[in-house]
């Protein structure tokens, strides 16, 4: 299948733009499941997905399948994702019906090299077989493209996870051997002066550069169990992971919602302007001072506050720019300003997701001048990194978080990425300590 483009189909081989063949999905409740149990080694294609909220998802398989990439990849997906979609017979809850769940690159124009092998530009799956946790119960999903099929499975993954609801992944970290820069402290004072040359001159109003780290294993990554640990540490960040078995896996922790989108309300923010935590309370209020006082910071959270209202302003019958808070995460903190709009129209996530992407938090302003600095300045493929992932359901709705606090783990291998905002007054010093301080959360959970 040539993916250069875009291609949509179904596991049983039947092209889902020929809009030939429709998916059956079957539901039943379970009680005392651990949902990482269904991703055993012969899982080819694996997902997951949580939320700060509550929501769980895990499946395994390909029920159909939606790739696409170059400019128009958005419209592509949408629209093979909306003739598949459109023939689903869903026998179950709301909560456990079936979602296309992955994401797509930073650049539309991505090639999927080393260690993005088997990531194309846009990639989205429907699995065969998902458990989705909420607040009001666990159900196992399974999708076929008739009934008989959805059933058969549903019945077969049903007495496997009773007989052996596992406890989820427990299992111990793999151990850093080594770890290795892409981009040396030379390089990146030189990248950033590149940048601040280019605000000066006024080409630029900001930028967000980043860094990637390889760190070779002392032995196997158990992904699933990362995350867990990932989750325990950053219990209000979002989860996922992405592997297609043709290559690595992607996954991480992200503090970032892109967008959230249910019927007509859509929730997004501004995460931008970070500091450390500090070892007392009066430490971590000191560092929030200066981080609220601070012209630079304020500077930088103030233009991602703009560029989302403003790409979000087409959209919206109306909207909301709340009050500016702090997140606060294990190692970090953050400037946030929550925004919530009410659509003026039906759209697809998809289509917001396109217009909010990248976000000044990971590209810059303008958004043509950042794109075409990131491109000529970084020494390394971005990848999937502070790209959307997430998932969208039948109806057009969905959520997506940013790609960020992430790694791509191939074999005993995991590349990691981070990256800091430069605006005029940026220092190189500070800026190259900010992204070390971004790659602890993921490194940390590996040593």
């Amino acid at each position: 299948m040539d993916r250069s483009s875009g291609d949509s189909r179904l596991a049983g081989g039947t092209n889902g733009a020929d809009g030939a063949a429709d998916l059956v999905s079957r539901s039943r409740e379970l009680e005392g499941v651990a949902a990482d149990t269904i991703l055993d080694g012969s899982a080819a294609a694996r997902v997951q997905w949580a939320t700060p909220d509550g929501l769980e998802l895990v499946g395994r398989g390909i029920a159909a399948e939606f790739t696409a990439g170059g400019t128009g990849r958005f419209d592509r997906l949408r629209d093979r994702a909306n003739r598949v979609f459109s023939g689903l017979v869903h026998d179950g809850p709301e909560p456990a019906r079936p979602r296309a769940v992955g994401g797509v690159a930073f650049h539309d124009g991505h090639e999927p090299t080393p260690p993005w092998t088997g990531f194309p530009a846009a990639s989205f799956i429907v699995p065969r077989v998902q458990v989705v946790r909420t607040d009001d119960g666990t159900w196992l999903t399974a999708v076929g493209d008739r009934a008989g099929e959805a059933d058969d499975r549903l019945e077969r993954w049903h007495d496997r996870l009773t007989v052996s609801p596992g406890s989820g992944p427990s299992g111990s970290t793999p151990g850093v051997a080594a770890t290795r820069r892409t981009t040396s402290p030379a390089e990146w004072t030189t990248q950033v002066d590149t940048a601040l040359e280019r605000i000066a001159d006024g080409r630029l109003r900001k930028v967000v550069l980043a860094q990637a780290l390889s760190v070779e294993l002392e032995g196997p990554i158990d992904v699933a169990a990362t995350l867990e640990r990932l989750g325990r540490q950053y219990p209000n960040c979002y989860r996922f992971s992405i592997g297609h078995g043709t290559g690595g896996t992607f996954f991480g922790a992200p503090p970032e919602r892109l967008v959230s989108k249910r019927g007509q309300r859509v929730e997004t923010e501004a995460l931008a302007g970070s500091v450390p935590r500090g070892e007392t309370p009066a430490e971590d209020e000191d560092h929030v001072e200066r981080m609220r006082g601070d012209e630079k910071f304020q500077h930088e959270h103030g233009l991602v506050v703009d560029a989302i209202r403003e790409q979000l302003a087409p959209f919206a019958r109306d909207l909301t720019v709340s009050e500016q808070t702090i997140r606060r995460l294990a190692t970090i903190q953050h400037l946030q300003t929550p925004i919530e709009a009410t659509l003026s129209s039906d759209r697809h996530v998809l289509e917001i997701v396109e217009a909010l992407h990248p976000t000044p938090a990971v590209g810059g302003v303008p958004p043509d001048a950042a794109w075409e600095t990131i491109r000529e300045t970084e020494s390394f493929d971005r990848g999937w990194y502070a790209a959307p992932v997430g998932w969208f359901d039948a109806d057009g709705d969905g959520e997506f978080a940013v790609g960020l606090r992430s790694g791509v783990a191939t074999d005993e291998q995991v590349t990691l990425f981070a990256g800091s905002g430069i605006v005029a007054d940026s220092d190189p010093d500070e800026e190259w300590d900010e992204v070390q301080l971004k790659f602890r959360p993921v490194l940390d959970e590996l040593r």
